[in-house]
């Protein structure tokens, strides 16, 4: 039986079942947030009612307990991302502290004036103005990389654009806008014989395609929890070992340290250098069993599952009159951004809404390529493993009756 008819995921996440105005909930949002399983609702619960310490701090059993369960998320994440080793993964607030810290410990130190950095058209602003703040006080030049009405990077424009002047290509993996899948290992091989550095941003990947970053050769690759079933307010970034110990600490204080004397500070080894402060402890508890429920189910599962959800409702939503779809790429993750002729996006969220069903309206964090575009906004149905039939005929029946006020 079809995925589409007996989704046997939804069980694991309670918020599924809730009711707006009297209407099922449709979310169809994950590409904002994904929901929580169980699992990890459970454990940071557990933390905060029987497990509550500060780690790498205590000998106490509560400290070695949180401290033990917060390092094997990092073995955990290691290994799910195919790191050579745990050191090079820094656990951060987000995808977004994550390129602001490269922007600043490596950006800042190792560029120069009339350096270049690399961006696609089709990038988050986080994966933009971190890296103009840095190049604006070094003087480096950002250059665009161009994209196809279909939401594909240009490959041979991208060629051209590559020169021993370029030092640091910053390329999503998975566009929050379009749902592209750039081929990213092609981009790194082709960037790397001209010795530049490659960041990648792996917020939208992360949960729906296999990670290998030893196989992809990336020199930074990162993401965050709340993208990948786990918890807000944590993140990773996974940097080249030799990279990162050249690089300078991001921020100072607690744990980062060796030694602090008042004329001078030594700092602490990987991965602790680039992590000051407590941590979000709980919320890198429950990331580790947000792990584990990615690698119960599987991704080559889920990337099944998304992709049938993706087919379905591309077909049921190309049906209406007047709906375009921005974002037909050849290879596409489960997003779907579209709009309505004579409608705007943000009318027809508020209509969506009134039918239980939740969309993202607006420019994506992606104004660069609304301007592509030519439009202000679009809306975006993006789906996950809890999604099923049900959830898209039910957007689709929604979009069928706002376009049927529209006309009267």
């Amino acid at each position: 039986m079809s995925i589409l008819e007996n989704n046997p995921y939804r069980k694991d996440f309670p918020l599924i079942d809730q009711m707006v105005d009297g209407k099922r909930l449709a979310y169809l949002d994950s590409a904002n947030t994904t929901l929580k399983p169980l699992p990890v609702i459970e454990e940071m619960d557990r933390y905060y009612r029987a497990e509550t310490s500060n780690i790498h701090r205590a000998h106490y059993w509560l400290s070695e307990n949180a401290t033990n369960k917060f390092e094997e998320t990092r073995d955990k994440i290691a290994k799910f991302i195919h790191a050579p080793d745990r050191k090079q993964v820094i656990f951060t607030k987000g995808t977004t502290e994550s390129v602001n810290l490269v922007a600043q410990s490596y950006v800042r130190k190792f560029l120069k004036a009339g350096d270049e950095i690399l961006l696609s058209q089709m990038e988050h602003h986080s994966n933009i103005v971190p890296w103009q703040m840095a190049a604006k006080d070094k003087g480096i030049i950002i250059k665009k990389i161009p994209i196809n009405q279909k939401g594909e990077i240009i490959f041979d424009e991208y060629k051209k654009l590559l020169s021993d002047k370029v030092k640091l290509v910053s390329i999503v993996h998975v566009s929050n806008a379009l749902g592209t899948i750039n081929p990213v290992r092609e981009m790194i091989k082709l960037a790397h014989t001209y010795g530049a550095k490659v960041f990648v941003d792996g917020a939208q990947s992360i949960s729906h395609l296999p990670i290998n970053v030893q196989d992809l050769d990336v020199d930074f690759f990162a993401f965050s929890g709340h993208k990948m079933f786990g918890p807000t307010g944590v993140g990773v970034l996974y940097g080249k070992e030799d990279v990162l110990n050249a690089m300078d600490p991001y921020q100072g204080g607690g744990s980062m340290i060796d030694r602090v004397t008042f004329e001078e500070t030594t700092y602490n080894v990987l991965p602790l250098k680039f992590e000051a402060g407590t941590p979000p402890i709980a919320g890198v508890i429950a990331l580790g069993k947000s792990v584990d429920y990615l690698n119960q189910v599987g991704i080559n599962k889920i990337m099944e599952i998304e992709h049938e959800l993706l087919v379905y409702a591309t077909e049921k939503l190309l049906s209406i009159p007047g709906l375009k779809i921005y974002g037909t790429a050849e290879h596409k993750a489960s997003v779907i951004s579209f709009g309505i002729e004579g409608m705007h996006p943000h009318d027809i969220a508020f209509m969506m809404n009134k039918s239980g069903v939740a969309i993202r309206t607006g420019h994506h964090c992606a104004q660069p390529l609304m301007d592509f575009y030519q439009v202000p906004a679009t809306c975006r149905a993006s789906f996950s493993i809890y999604n099923n039939k049900e959830d898209i005929d039910q957007l689709y029946h929604a979009l069928k009756k706002a376009v049927d006020l529209f006309k009267e």
